[in-house]
């Protein structure tokens, strides 16, 4: 006689663990879609064959078919895996780390294809932020009998696919504030002398960041001071070229800077100044385009930079500029997550990482939440959210 007490105690943690590692490699698979997949999410998918979903004796489990999404080859990444198993999806498990669509959109609905492939058992990481979708995959699988299982790593989904279920739901990009510290909290040399404060191994982390973004966005200040180019130099694929966008309210950008003279349909100038000025125009003729936006206060509207972002479906930004637009941008509650690089070095000086908007007391100073530690070399970085954006936005 079977022990009905024990046996499926153990037969659910065996699936359990079998859930938790298929689903590590449909992230890993999803992951290669980075700079590639946007503006949709990042999404992988594993069939697996003859997985542990009856009993713990079952034979070892197999992949049949797999695959990741880019936008320009079209396919969802269900679609992929399913056309590789071909037959072989019949009762297998399929392991996504995004809900499946369930409309028609460039390609058709996924769910239709699951259910017709005769997919048993589908394992989900997380819902679909779209409010076109939005749980609705999950019920129609369910009303064909498919076996649905939510939330499997549904962390790590979130956190890759932060950048979309900010835009899809707000049309605003998500914006991380990033930055290079001493432990003394100051982020130049005396002087404003370009030094690298961290080292070449959090160099390497910010270039990994700057090839997840769709953005950089800068002060003009940062640019007069500093001359950056602020490019991506990872050398990794990606379908649309990093917009480097600069907060410029008297349009001061040289035309020898080197943001200008390596400009290619990727620099964008937000400013109050017209954009049909003499100065506007030299600056169009060399690659740059020229957005005039709103004052507010004296200086650009900021708000209407991210909606302008938005619109040209931008879904990440890093702010990687001085004090006054960190301290601008975090008074404006515009800042999503802050990642700041500590290097072990004490300067003296009174260079701060934010300029002091409107000083407030700490009880009503937002704070960081989910924090997480990290080391690059010698240095460590201290990585936060302001916002949830599954919940508040």
């Amino acid at each position: 006689m079977t022990d009905n007490l024990t046996a499926p105690t153990i037969h659910l943690a065996t699936v359990r663990l079998a859930d938790e590692a298929w689903m590590a490699r449909a992230l890993v698979l999803a992951h290669r879609g980075v700079a590639q997949a946007h503006p949709n999410p990042m999404v992988g998918a594993v069939l697996v064959k003859d997985d542990h979903t009856k009993n713990a004796r079952a034979k070892n489990p197999c992949v049949v078919g797999d695959g990741f999404h880019t936008y320009e080859a079209r396919k969802h990444a269900e679609i992929v895996a399913l056309e590789r198993a071909r037959a072989d999806a019949r009762r297998a498990t399929l392991y996504v780390n995004l809900e499946p669509c369930c409309h028609a959109g460039r390609t058709g609905p996924c769910t239709k294809a699951i259910i017709e492939a005769g997919v048993k058992r589908v394992v989900v990481a997380m819902h679909d932020p779209n409010p076109a979708v939005a749980g609705r995959g999950i019920r129609e699988l369910r009303r064909a009998g498919v076996e649905v299982i939510v939330g499997v790593r549904e962390d790590a989904a979130r956190k890759l696919n932060e950048a979309f279920a900010k835009w899809i739901r707000t049309k605003l990009p998500f914006v991380t504030l990033k930055t290079a510290l001493t432990l003394d909290g100051q982020i130049a040399s005396p002087g404003g002398t370009v030094t690298w404060i961290t080292s070449a191994e959090s160099r390497e982390e910010v270039q990994t960041l700057r090839h997840a973004s769709d953005a950089l966005l800068t002060g003009i200040g940062t640019v007069l001071a500093d001359d950056p180019r602020m490019t991506d130099r990872t050398a990794l694929p990606r379908r649309r070229p990093l917009i480097r966008a600069i907060i410029d309210s008297k349009l001061r950008l040289p035309i020898k800077s080197e943001m200008v003279k390596s400009a290619k349909d990727d620099v964008l100038v937000f400013t109050t100044q017209s954009a049909n000025s003499a100065k506007a125009k030299s600056l169009r003729i060399a690659g740059v385009e020229i957005v005039q936006v709103r004052s507010r206060g004296g200086h650009v509207n900021l708000r209407e930079v991210l909606r302008e972002l938005g619109k040209r479906e931008i879904l990440s930004v890093i702010l990687e500029a001085g004090s006054a637009l960190n301290g601008a941008m975090l008074a404006a509650d515009l800042v999503d997550k802050m990642i700041l690089f500590y290097a072990p070095k004490i300067l003296g000086t009174v260079t701060m990482p934010v300029a002091r908007h409107r000083a407030r007391p700490i009880a009503k100073t937002p704070a960081l939440q989910n924090i997480t530690l990290r080391r690059f070399g010698p240095d460590f970085a201290v990585e936060g959210y302001f916002h949830d954006v599954y919940r508040n936005h």
